[in-house]
């Protein structure tokens, strides 16, 4: 079933990006239907998380049409949660994790009005989620980096959004902290969310999302993972960088990582 420009969670038209005069995006066209999960791959430089901060309205445009549920962003902020790089945040910034967590309803309270008991109620029930309420209290620099990436998950989880973008959420956290992201965002997506992560490992590609954009500057495929996900569309899209991958290997299921080592 063909979906229309209002039924989707997100519409990109004609989307162009650039960046001192060279295209970081070329003319992107991609839909994602409500309530799944979908990854964006690519290779570095491919311009995944451009995609998501042209989205956002954190980099300006060439040209291009984007809406989130059938709106542009700037009427739809309130239905959004982001989840930035870690690398990209301050995280020597004097605060505790409740108060970086009790941020995430700034949207809904404005910014004169200040958090009251039950806002901090909502936010403890955040942490909480992700397995972080023991650590309310304490300093955000003082975490690990697994901890401030489940902080910084459960300030988008507070805001109680339609549409949630994470940029490489999983990059740097260990397995355990992993898997509690991705059972999160699974359930996320079971109560009706839509989630859309820029992911870096493809070995995970196919056991944690089910829908898929492989994009290098322009769109290599796009759709359902076990559609889009092929050797044929992974070459086009990281070249040389994969070549060494073939279609035996591939269908076999062995990972990408495992397919370059036993190569060379």
């Amino acid at each position: 079933m063909t979906l229309h420009e209002p039924d989707l969670a997100l519409h990109v038209e004609d989307l162009t990006v650039s960046y001192h005069s060279k295209p970081v995006l070329w003319d992107i066209d991609f839909d994602v239907p409500p309530g799944v999960m979908a990854a964006i791959v690519g290779p570095n430089g491919a311009g995944k998380s451009t995609l998501i901060k042209s989205v956002l309205g954190l980099v300006p445009t060439v040209a291009g049409h984007i809406t989130l549920h059938g709106r542009p962003y700037k009427a739809q902020r309130r239905r959004v949660g982001y989840v930035p790089q870690r690398s990209s945040v301050d995280w020597d910034f004097p605060t505790t994790a409740l108060d970086v967590v009790t941020m995430g309803l700034y949207g809904r309270l404005g910014w004169l009005r200040r958090p009251g008991r039950r806002e901090r109620e909502e936010a403890l029930a955040a942490l909480e989620l992700v397995g972080m309420a023991d650590f309310a209290r304490r300093q955000i620099s003082q975490l690990s980096g697994g901890q401030q990436q489940r902080v910084f998950l459960a300030r988008a989880l507070v805001q109680k959004a339609d549409v949630y973008f994470l940029d490489e959420p999983m990059a740097g956290v260990d397995a355990t902290t992993e898997r509690a992201i991705v059972d999160i965002l699974r359930r996320l997506r079971d109560a009706g969310k839509t989630v859309i992560v820029v992911h870096h490992d493809l070995q995970t590609v196919r056991s944690y999302f089910d829908w898929l954009l492989i994009l290098n500057v322009r769109v290599i495929a796009q759709g359902p993972v076990a559609e889009v996900y092929t050797a044929d569309h992974l070459r086009q899209a990281y070249g040389g960088q994969i070549a060494l991958l073939d279609e035996a290997t591939f269908l076999s299921g062995e990972g990408v990582a495992e397919a370059e080592e036993r190569a060379g």
